[in-house]
């Protein structure tokens, strides 16, 4: 069974690889869904895929990178979409 979940980062989270490093880990877990940069100073983040994996990466995202600082994460459950990868989105 998928799952979906939306995943807002919030801290020190632009500028540091977060976008890059969320695909790397997005991609090593098989999810599917985006990651973007928000003009709040926020990272948007959705993912797809199996529940334990979608875990994975909610836990990774509570670190983040090495250079980022998460200070808050909303993490909300979402409708599962078509989509066959991850992508870094611009606004």
């Amino acid at each position: 069974m998928k799952y979906r979940f939306s995943i807002i980062a919030k801290g020190r989270v632009q500028g540091v690889y977060f976008r890059k490093s969320c695909e790397k880990k997005a991609d090593l877990l098989r999810l599917t869904g985006f990651v973007r940069n928000e003009n709040d100073g926020s990272v948007y983040i959705e993912i797809q895929g199996d529940l334990h994996a979608c875990t994975q990466l909610m836990l990774w995202a509570e670190k983040g990178p090495e250079l980022a600082w998460v200070e808050y994460l909303h993490i909300t459950q979402q409708d599962t979409k078509e989509e066959s990868e991850f992508v870094i989105r611009t606004r």
